[in-house]
């Protein structure tokens, strides 16, 4: 007898997998019987689950840019940019930063951002600034807009279809990026899509065993928006599991060299305004919407009336550098837990689990959480727990603080909309979703018998790339000294059929 490993052949049957989806798929008949013959695969079918998930992508993206069309002449007037809820820091930026002038970045003017953000900032703005100034009737401001959204929406569809590739029995997985409403609200408002589309590239690159390949696209990423480094945590403990550290080693060595290398000429040459993304960040005080804001307010609402007493929310936020330590100590000591979950677990956890967990860590306790950081989430949240019922109460739990989020800051220009405590309790909201995810997923990873992905796999994971193996034996005796029971690699997951069997 052989067995034979499952195939890339489409799951289609989501409805019957995801509890949510099973429920609503009673309104169409219910889900697919055993003998149904599933959607696109019958020969010459065009609209298979892929491309009809590509297309919903394409479809979100359009209507995202006709949803920011009332704010691209830049006549923000009456703040129409908060009430249709088409503010984009690209226009806002194309003057602020001095684009509109020619002034080439870090060069003539200190950007705020990562350099690879700058240097794509300067690689659209500066051809528009110079095609404005022989056309002056042209507005520069809408022209830099909309060739910034264009090449962003190609990264959303990068991004969408790297999640199909790492998903070809799921694919309808990738429909919870695809089809977000985060997505049309949040896609343009700023360059995340940038550094998500690197890091999506690089994950795939690191599934088809092409570690250095990858680590390039992290260290790309990374010099854009500086999250896409916090992978490297969860491929060093799937290493660390399975014993081999060379792939990690020869990833971490290409993310290093290849951020260094792009972030060299502006260290080098333009030293101060490379420092000032790294100043801006630790000088921001207290965001609007953190975990930080929430315990302020609440400060203030238990101390009302006292004089001269302190909250102690109150007080980090009148002293800056203790709340960086504070924030950076807690996500520390978050990376602490999921290192140890990812070690004690029963089985290897999965690399977008724990990449998953990282960035919620990280969000959760940063002292800033801008609007658009929420696309951080979306496709790690696609690849690692693809239930859509938790994912939809994110979602509308994210769209609501958004609209609370533009009412104050209506509020902070002198119309007052909602009262503050309506923006704390949204922002809870929001914080408490995420927080929820979190545990969601750390509970699959404790319990991989309630991991979809890995039944559709044969409890394996489709994105270990080079560490798909066995455990390393250290890990018995590691896992022994904390009392917990042996790994078991490999085993048939409850209610899966297992591996298909031939006799000879």
């Amino acid at each position: 007898m052989s067995a034979q490993p499952p195939t890339d052949r489409p799951d289609v049957a989501n409805a019957t997998s995801d509890g949510f989806v099973r429920g609503l798929s009673q309104a169409i008949g219910g889900p697919l019987g055993a003998h149904a013959v599933p959607p696109g695969s019958r020969p010459g079918r065009f609209w298979t689950a892929p491309r009809i998930v590509m297309a919903l992508a394409c479809l979100v993206l359009a209507l995202s840019w006709v949803q920011k069309s009332p704010c691209m002449d830049g006549n923000w007037q009456n703040n129409v940019q908060y009430t249709r809820y088409c503010y984009t820091d690209v226009l806002a930026l194309y003057y602020a930063e001095g684009l509109n002038e020619g002034k080439v970045p870090y060069v003539d003017h200190p950007v705020e951002y990562p350099v690879v953000t700058g240097y794509f900032m300067g690689m659209l703005g500066l051809p528009v600034h110079a095609y404005g100034e022989s056309h002056p009737n042209i507005n520069q401001g809408s022209w830099f807009y909309n060739v910034n959204a264009l090449v962003l929406c190609l990264f959303a569809v990068l991004s969408v279809a790297v999640v199909l590739a790492l998903r070809r029995r799921r694919p309808w997985d990738a429909a919870i990026l695809a089809a977000s409403p985060i997505v049309l609200v949040t896609a343009t408002i700023n360059w995340d899509f940038l550094a998500i589309g690197l890091f999506a590239l690089g994950l795939f690159l690191w599934a088809r065993r092409r570690p250095v390949a990858a680590g390039v696209l992290f260290g790309l990423g990374a010099a854009a928006k500086l999250w896409p480094l916090f992978i490297l945590g969860p491929i060093l403990i799937v290493a660390l599991r399975t014993g081999r550290l060379r792939p990690f080693i020869s990833s971490f060595l290409a993310t290093g060299a290849t951020w260094l290398l792009v972030n060299l000429p502006v260290m080098v040459f333009w030293h101060e305004s490379w420092l000032r993304f790294f100043r801006l960040n630790s000088e921001r005080p207290v965001d609007w919407g953190t975990f930080w804001y929430i315990g302020r307010y609440l400060d203030g609402k238990w101390n009302a009336g006292t004089v001269g007493d302190q909250g102690p929310f109150q007080w980090l936020s009148d002293h800056t550098p203790t709340l960086n330590y504070l924030s950076y100590a807690l996500f520390g000591l978050s990376c602490v837990g999921i290192l140890l979950l990812g070690l004690l677990a029963p089985r290897r956890p999965r690399i977008s689990q724990l990449a998953f967990l990282v960035v919620a860590a990280f969000l959760i306790f940063s002292k800033v959480w801008s609007q658009q950081y929420v696309l951080w989430l979306l496709p790690l949240i696609a690849l690692a727990r693809p239930k859509w019922g938790a994912v939809i109460a994110w979602t509308i739990a994210e769209i609501g603080y958004l609209a609370a989020f533009y009412a104050e800051l209506i509020g902070a220009g002198g119309k007052t909309v909602i009262p503050e405590g309506t923006f704390v309790l949204a922002s809870t909201l929001r914080l408490v979703t995420v927080a929820v995810l979190f545990f969601l997923v750390a509970r699959e990873v404790w319990r991989p018998e309630l991991d979809d992905v890995r039944r559709s796999y044969g409890g394996a994971d489709p994105d270990a790339g080079p560490l798909d193996g066995p455990e390393a034996s250290w890990l018995t005796a590691f896992r022994g000294y904390f009392r917990v029971g042996p790994s078991q690699e490999a085993p048939v997951l409850p209610d899966e059929p297992g591996p298909v069997v031939q006799l000879r």
